[in-house]
C-alpha cells in the first residue's frame, strides 16, 4: 500500500512539473516567435503545427514501447526530450533551429504522457481515483506555472522562462527514475497479468481500436469542445474586450484553480451517481455554459461561465481516462497511445474550427453555439457508448 502511494505521488509530481511549463510554452510560443524571432504568421503556424504533427505521429510508437519497457524510465526519457526542447527554444538564434526544438517537444510529449498515463493505469485497481488525482496534479502545475511565468517574464524575458521549463522537466525526469519497487500486478480476466515492466502480452492496436472505438468518439468530442471553447474565450477577451495579457490571465486563472481542486471531489460524486450519469451531466452542462459564454456581457460574467465550464470538463475527462484504462486490460501503453491521439485530434480540430468561425461576422456567438450542439450530441451518445464498451469488454475477443 505504501509503495503504491509512493508511485502515485511520483506520477503526480512529475505530471505537475511537466504540464505547467508545457502549457506556458503553448501560450507564450506564438507571442515570442513573432516578437523575438520576427516570424510571420505562417511561420508561427508552421512551428506549432510541426510539434502537433510529430506528437501525433509518435504516439502509437510510444504506446507500443510503454507495453514493452519500464514505463517510469520511458517517461523519464520523454521528460528529457521535453527539457531539450525548452533549452532549444531558449538558445535558438532564429526560426530554423526552433523547428528542431518543436520536433523534440512533440516526440517528448508523446513519450512522456503515454508512458505516464499507462503507469497511472497500473494502480487503478487499488485506487479508482488515480486519474482524477493525476488530473488535479496537472491542473495544479498549470496554474502555478502560469502565475510564476507571468510574474517573471518581465524580469527574465521569454528565454528565461523557457530555461525554467527545461529545469522543471529535468527534475521530472529525476523523479520518474527514483526507485519505488515493482508495480502491483494488474490482472484482467482472460488476459494475464502484468506490472508494466517489459511485457508484450495483451491486445494489438487493431484489436484495441475496435474495442475502444465508441469511447474514442466521446474523447474526441470532449477535447474538441474544450480546446475550441478555450481558444474562443482567449480570442474574445483579446479582440472583443481588448484586454491585456495580465487581464486575460486573470479571467482564466479561477477556471484553472477549479480544474485543479475539483476532480478528486467529483470522483466521489461519480462513485454515487455512476459514470453514465456524470458524463452525460458534464457534457450537457458544458453545452449550457458554452451557450452562456456567447451571451455574457462582460469579462466578469465570462470568468464565471469559464469556471463552470472548467468544472464540467474536470468531471468528464478523468472518467474517460478510467474507462479507456479499464477496457485496455494489460495493454495500457497502447490504449493510452490511442487515447492521447484521439485527444490531440479533437483538440486540433476544435482549435482550427474555432479560429475559422471566430473570423466570420458573428463568429463568437456561432462558434459557442456550435460547441454547444456538439456537446449535446456527446451527452446523448454517452449511454449507448458506455453500453457498447462494456459489452465489448465482456464479450470474448476473436482469436
Amino acid at each position: 500500500m505504501a509503495q503504491g502511494k509512493r508511485r502515485a505521488s511520483q506520477n503526480e509530481l512529475a505530471a505537475a512539473l511537466t504540464r505547467g511549463p508545457v502549457e506556458v510554452l503553448d501560450f507564450f510560443l506564438p507571442l515570442w516567435a513573432g516578437s523575438a524571432l520576427g516570424a510571420s504568421a505562417a511561420g508561427v503556424g508552421a512551428l506549432t503545427a510541426l510539434e502537433t504533427l510529430v506528437s501525433f505521429a509518435v504516439r502509437p510508437l510510444a504506446g507500443a514501447l510503454a507495453d514493452r519497457f519500464d514505463r517510469g524510465r520511458l517517461a523519464a526519457i520523454g521528460a528529457v526530450l521535453y527539457g531539450l526542447s525548452f533549452a532549444g527554444y531558449a538558445v535558438t538564434p532564429g526560426l530554423g533551429p526552433a523547428f528542431a526544438a518543436a520536433v523534440l517537444g512533440g516526440a517528448g510529449g508523446a513519450i512522456f504522457w503515454v508512458a505516464l498515463r499507462a503507469r497511472v493505469g497500473e494502480g487503478l485497481d487499488g485506487d479508482k481515483a488515480a486519474f482524477s488525482k493525476l488530473f488535479s496534479a496537472e491542473g495544479g502545475g498549470t496554474w502555478i506555472a502560469f502565475v510564476a511565468a507571468m510574474t517573471l517574464v518581465p524580469r527574465i524575458d521569454y528565454r528565461g522562462v523557457f530555461w525554467l521549463g527545461a529545469a522543471a522537466c529535468a527534475v521530472a525526469a529525476v523523479v520518474m527514475l527514483a526507485p519505488t519497487g515493482p508495480a502491483a500486478p494488474r490482472t484482467t480476466a482472460g488476459q494475464g497479468t502484468t506490472a508494466g515492466q517489459g511485457t508484450t502480452a495483451g491486445q494489438g492496436f487493431g484489436q484495441l481500436g475496435r474495442r475502444l472505438r465508441p469511447m474514442l468518439l466521446l474523447v474526441v468530442i470532449t477535447a474538441l469542445a474544450e480546446a475550441g471553447v478555450a481558444l474562443l474565450l482567449l480570442m474574445h477577451l483579446q479582440r472583443g474586450h481588448h484586454l491585456q495579457l495580465g487581464e486575460i490571465a486573470g479571467v482564466f486563472l479561477p477556471g484553472f484553480i477549479v480544474y485543479t481542486t475539483l476532480p478528486e471531489y467529483l470522483h466521489k460524486v461519480t462513485g454515487r451517481l455512476g459514470r453514465t450519469t456524470v458524463l452525460s451531466l458534464a457534457m450537457g452542462c458544458s453545452a449550457v455554459f458554452a451557450v452562456g459564454l456567447s451571451f455574457a456581457p462582460n469579462p466578469l460574467v465570462l470568468t464565471g461561465m469559464w469556471v463552470l465550464s472548467a468544472a464540467a470538463f474536470a468531471a468528464a475527462i478523468p472518467v474517460e481516462q478510467e474507462i479507456v484504462a479499464e477496457a485496455a486490460g494489460v495493454s495500457l501503453g497502447r490504449a493510452m497511445g490511442i487515447y492521447e491521439s484521439a485527444t490531440l485530434l479533437g483538440a486540433t480540430i476544435g482549435a482550427f474550427t474555432a479560429g475559422l468561425l471566430y473570423g466570420t461576422g458573428s463568429g463568437w456567438r456561432a462558434a459557442c453555439l456550435g460547441a454547444a450542439v456538439i456537446l449535446l450530441a456527446g451527452a446523448a451518445l454517452v449511454r449507448p457508448v458506455l453500453r457498447a464498451v462494456t459489452a465489448r469488454e465482456k464479450a470474448p475477443e476473436p482469436q
